[in-house]
């Protein structure tokens, strides 16, 4: 089991930036891959970004390749998204996940809100026009 806490969240302009970090703690953090997703109101929760355990590999939507970067630092238990140039339409609440190594073997990537094992509970981000 592993528990996810979400922060950096908050109000910014268009073209500007933030930071978010998820701090994670129970199980060993980089057994896990980790990932974003965001939730608007009305839509279905969707993909941002992932990274593999030792974060060789990253993977993006194509709505933020170019602007979002994600990292990790296993030794702090720490997720990190760095979120440039944000637009409106990047508006929602950004969740923290964890796809356990079982989950990976059989599903593949974390592209997906079904192929996490852990949710955070949520940092809301706010872009204005």
């Amino acid at each position: 089991q592993v528990q996810l806490v979400e922060s950096g969240g908050g109000l910014v302009q268009t073209g500007g930036s933030l930071r978010l970090s998820c701090a994670a703690s129970g199980r060993t953090f980089s057994l896990y891959r980790m990932g974003w997703f965001r939730q608007s109101p009305g839509k279905e929760r969707e993909f941002v970004a992932s990274i593999t355990w030792s974060g060789g590999s990253t993977y993006g939507a194509d709505s933020v390749m170019g602007r979002f970067t994600i990292s990790r630092d296993n030794a702090k238990n720490t997720l990190y998204l760095q979120m440039n140039s944000l637009k409106p339409e990047d508006t929602g609440v950004y969740y923290c996940a964890a796809q356990s190594l079982s989950t990976a073997q059989r599903v593949g990537v974390l592209t997906k809100p079904e192929n996490s094992d852990y949710w955070g509970q949520g940092t809301q981000v706010t872009v204005s026009s």
